[in-house]
């Protein structure tokens, strides 16, 4: 398979709901429908994850001295994508559905078969931890934290249902994702419509 590439479009920074009234409504919702996002929808919550601007070197979450350890990765019934956060573009990595070996690696939690898309936060310490020592593997946990709350929000923004998953064994996350040996995956989430 050839690493294709697609490019996502500007996100939209005016969006349905103040960001007061997602804050008030944010719930974890697992009753997914399995109806596709648009590209339009996950180019907005990647970028809200981990976007910069054209030009920029600041992302849209804080990073502890700009250091930026995360690498995002997003599973759909498509296949497996890379975000280059710099491009605001989806590098293809597998053409398969890898949801199911997802969902046993996160201990058989169902709605990550069922949901249409799963965003994975894969961290690369050393970027964090050469600059601050020990103390900067919280740093990157703090940064994953920050990210995975602005999916959260854009996501109710969006009409759509989000929640955390951080029950997973993380050797079979990595090798179901086949990440390099040097990402860790430390935090997912899971977004799609909802039964309401």
């Amino acid at each position: 398979m050839q690493n294709k590439i697609i490019h996502l479009e500007s996100p939209k920074k005016n969006g349905p709901m103040s960001l007061e009234q997602a804050i008030s409504s944010r719930r974890s919702r697992r009753d997914f429908l399995p109806k596709p996002l648009t590209l339009e929808q996950i180019g907005q919550l990647v970028w809200s994850a981990q976007g910069q601007e054209s030009g920029g070197r600041y992302r849209t979450s804080p990073s502890a001295g700009a250091t930026y350890p995360l690498e995002l990765f997003i599973v759909t019934a498509d296949g497996m994508y890379h975000y280059l956060t710099d491009r605001h573009i989806l590098r293809q990595l597998a053409d398969i559905d890898l949801r199911a070996v997802l969902c046993s690696a996160a201990w058989g939690q169902e709605f990550i078969r069922i949901a249409p898309l799963t965003l994975i936060f894969a961290a690369e310490f050393s970027r964090t931890t050469d600059n601050y020592g020990r103390r900067g593997v919280r740093y990157v946990y703090m940064e994953a934290g920050h990210a995975a709350q602005n999916i959260h929000l854009q996501a109710e923004s969006l009409g759509l249902g989000s929640v955390a998953v951080g029950a997973f064994d993380d050797i079979s996350v990595g090798k179901a994702l086949s990440l390099p040996e040097n990402f860790e995956p430390i935090y997912m989430v899971t977004i799609g419509y909802y039964r309401k």
